[in-house]
This record gives C-alpha cells, sequence and structure tokens, in this order.
C-alpha cells in the first residue's frame, strides 16, 4: 500500500536499516534518508519526520533539538520509564521495539499532510511557515528580545503571544504597548507609572506597563512608529533592566522579555537616522520575519476553513459548512495586499451574505472576482515564454490540489522538494 506523498526521513540509530526494511514492506517513498547522529541544523529542515532510538547515547539532548524542525517519533525497548519521559520531552509517539509494520504506517499516515511543526493558534502546512514555527519554537528555549517583521496583516502579534506561551514565562503576564497609540505627552506616565503627589491630579499611585510586565513579555507593537523619545526611554529599560517612576526617588527593577514588531525596513530608517541603532541591536537579537500570503498560497485552503468555523456562527439562520471549489479558486488567484487579515474579512464578508451552506463565488467581493478574471499572459522571449508554461502548470497542479505542495508535486511527477525550489525560482505570488 502506497502514500499519496513520498518522506524525508531522518532515522537515529543503529539499527536504522531494519527501519528502511520496514518502510519498503510497507510502500513507503523515502526521498532522502541518513542514519546519522549529528546532522547539522543547517540540514534538518530537509527532512519531513525523525525516529530517535532512546536506547542510543545521548538521545534526550537529540530529542530536544530534532523537535523543534519535525515531528519526533521516539522507539526503544519497552521501558516506560524511558517512554514517558521521552513525550514529555516532546516525542509525538513512542513504538516498542521490535517495531510492526502496522504501527509504522500508521505514524506515516497520521502525519502525511499535517505541517512537521505546529504551533497553537497559527495556521499553516506551507513550507516558509514551518521555518516560522521553527523559529518560534527557538525562541521560546531563550529569553532573548525578539524582532518580528512582516507586512501588516500577517500575524505578527500572534507570533508574539505563540512565543510567550510556549516560554517559560507563559504563566505571567503578557503585556502590549500599541506604540504609535501613545502620545509623548503620556509616554512617561503610560510606560513607568507615577507616584502619588508626583504631579497634580495624581492622587493615587500608579504601576506603569513595564511593572505590569514584571516576570512575563512586553510586546511593542508597531516599534518603528514611535518617536525618538520614545527610543530613548524604552532603550534604557531594555539595557539596565530597570526605570524610575514619575515622581520616583529610586530605580525599579523588572524582569522583562522584549518582543517587537514592526512592518517598517528599521535597518533603512537607522540608516536615515529617524531609529536609533542601538535600539534596534537591542531588539533584534532573535529575528523572525513573517511571510505575506501570497508568498504561502498552499495556506489559503486551511485558513479559509478556519475562519468559515470561526465566523459561521454569526449567521442564525443558516449552517455555513464550506466553499465551493470554484470559490476557493477565485481567492487562490488573488495576491492580497492585506494578507491573513483580509482573507478573514473576505470569509467574514461572504458568510453575511451568502443564502447557501456554503460560500460560492457571488458571495466573494466584485474587486477579488474582477483581478481573478483579467490575469494577463506576459510575452517575452523563448525562456521567459518557457518559465511561463512552467509557472502555470505549478500554479494549476496547486489550484488542483488546494494549495497542498506535496499532492501538487505528485500531479507535475516531482519530488516535494524541487517544487518548492521552484516556487521559490519563480516567486509565485498571484
Amino acid at each position: 500500500m502506497g502514500f499519496l506523498r513520498s518522506f524525508s526521513v531522518l532515522v537515529v540509530s543503529d539499527e536504522a536499516e531494519k527501519l528502511y526494511k520496514i518502510f519498503d514492506s510497507i510502500g513507503i517513498t523515502l526521498r532522502k534518508t541518513s542514519k546519522s547522529k549529528s546532522s547539522s541544523s543547517t540540514t534538518l529542515y530537509l527532512y519531513d519526520i525523525a525516529f530517535l532510538d532512546i536506547d542510543s547515547e545521548g538521545w534526550e539532548k537529540r530529542l530536544l533539538e530534532l523537535k523543534q524542525y519535525m515531528p519526533v517519533i521516539a522507539f526503544g525497548k519497552p521501558q516506560i520509564e524511558k517512554a514517558v519521559k521521552s513525550m514529555k520531552l516532546g516525542a509525538l509517539d513512542f513504538l516498542k521495539k521490535p517495531l510492526k509494520d502496522e504501527s509504522v504506517r500508521e505514524i506515516f499516515q497520521n502525519f502525511k499532510d499535517k505541517p512537521k511543526v505546529e504551533i497553537d493558534g497559527l495556521i499553516g502546512i506551507s513550507r516558509i511557515m514551518e521555518d516560522v514555527y521553527c523559529g518560534i519554537r527557538k525562541a521560546a528555549l531563550t529569553d532573548s528580545n525578539v524582532l518580528i517583521t512582516g507586512e501588516s496583516g500577517t500575524g505578527k502579534e500572534l507570533v508574539a503571544r505563540a512565543i510567550h506561551n510556549l516560554s517559560e514565562r507563559q504563566a505571567n503576564p503578557f503585556i502590549v504597548i500599541n506604540c504609535s497609540a501613545i502620545p509623548d505627552t503620556l509616554l512617561e506616565s503610560e510606560l513607568f507609572g507615577f507616584e502619588k503627589g508626583a504631579f497634580t491630579g495624581a492622587n493615587y499611585t500608579k504601576k506603569g506597563l513595564v511593572e505590569w510586565a514584571d516576570g512575563g513579555t512586553l510586546f511593542f507593537d508597531e516599534i518603528g512608529d514611535v518617536s525618538p523619545l520614545f527610543q530613548t526611554k524604552i532603550l534604557r529599560v531594555i539595557q539596565e533592566g530597570e526605570f524610575i517612576k514619575i515622581g520616583g526617588s529610586h530605580p525599579i527593577k523588572v524582569d522583562v522579555r522584549f518582543i517587537a514588531a514592526t512592518n517598517r525596513d528599521l535597518p533603512k530608517a537607522c540608516r536615515e537616522g529617524s531609529f536609533r541603532e542601538d535600539l534596534f541591536y537591542r531588539l533584534n537579537v532573535i529575528h523572525i520575519e513573517i511571510p505575506p500570503l501570497r508568498n504561502r498560497k498552499e495556506d489559503i485552503p486551511s485558513l479559509t476553513e478556519f475562519f468559515i468555523k470561526k465566523h459561521s456562527a454569526k449567521r442564525k439562520d443558516i449552517a455555513i459548512k464550506g466553499i465551493t471549489e470554484e470559490a476557493l479558486d477565485t481567492l487562490m488567484n488573488y495576491s492580497f495586499p492585506g494578507n491573513v487579515r483580509e482573507l478573514e474579512n473576505i470569509i467574514e464578508r461572504a458568510i453575511a451574505f451568502t443564502n447557501s451552506s456554503e460560500i460560492t463565488v457571488k458571495d466573494l467581493p466584485a474587486y477579488l472576482i474582477k483581478t481573478s478574471a483579467t490575469k494577463k499572459t506576459q510575452q517575452g522571449s523563448l525562456r521567459e515564454a518557457l518559465d511561463l508554461f512552467e509557472k502555470e502548470l505549478i500554479w494549476s497542479a496547486l489550484q488542483k490540489s488546494r494549495g497542498n505542495i506535496s499532492k501538487a508535486a505528485d500531479l507535475l511527477g516531482i519530488h516535494r522538494q524541487q517544487l518548492q525550489r521552484k516556487l521559490k525560482q519563480f516567486k509565485i505570488a498571484t
């Protein structure tokens, strides 16, 4: 019995050959395998799943590393303590030796259409989002500051919350500061608070946002929009981990992890002198870039399904269960300048307008339909024509597979990694 996709499997075991025979017997096609115990982190992203032998030396450390990149299946002798420990450390399943064909088959069946690394609250099965998930997990393992960049509507705050929720600070506050919403006149009182009697009208002592975040995470949303005064004030807090309230006489120490997000080009702002270079380097210890939706179109079907479930309850007169193929194709043909936020808005609007149990093309905004209908064929050299033909074939396969890269690769008769390289080469975004 074969599967809809082939797998890149990392096997960490001295008994790797036994597993390869099982893979072959149940019809698993291996694109790339290794029994190396020391594959570098620069190549781990190439694998879809790992089988880790917990009877091998140093398996705990290896498991902690591998789970950031892919699902890890632990296997070993039937020892309850080690099996439980492997699950606590992050293994998604445990198989006891000797491995059985059916047990291994079930593992591949369960994971063949899932992203390699999942993060609660984030939707996406694309290769590019798997890289984001890995970045989130790595950031959560440290206490370093993080800078999240990406266009408006890509979900930067969701990523910041995911980092916090996966970190050791998860039980403590996650405080959001909308940087562009705080005027300089209220800056210090909002950030640092004030003591009673500090100024006329200060009839009580107020905690600032920085103090509320003590022990947790402080998220600066749209940090690229802040004034020079704002930059100066927060730089000291980030550098020294302390601040002074308005009217206060001594510094207050805080234990805060800082995460910032922006849709602006901060290196360019630094060169132009509108953003402090020292502040940029303080924030940009770990950098996570969120891709625009047009660069991960294979995620549109799953995002659409999620938003339909989220907003369908708003219709009390009809049960909205899904979307037609034609309507989904229209979404797949759109470039989404407003990214995921725009897609959610479109789905919520369509749910409000539809008269059927499925969203149809006529329920979508007119501009969306017009954009899809007026795609133009480019003209140029023979090389350009061949590239265009290849892109159209890829695009057609993506549409037929509802954005699933593995299925599209099968339709095209190429490996998944080959298709991923083509998507990157052609920068397919429409």
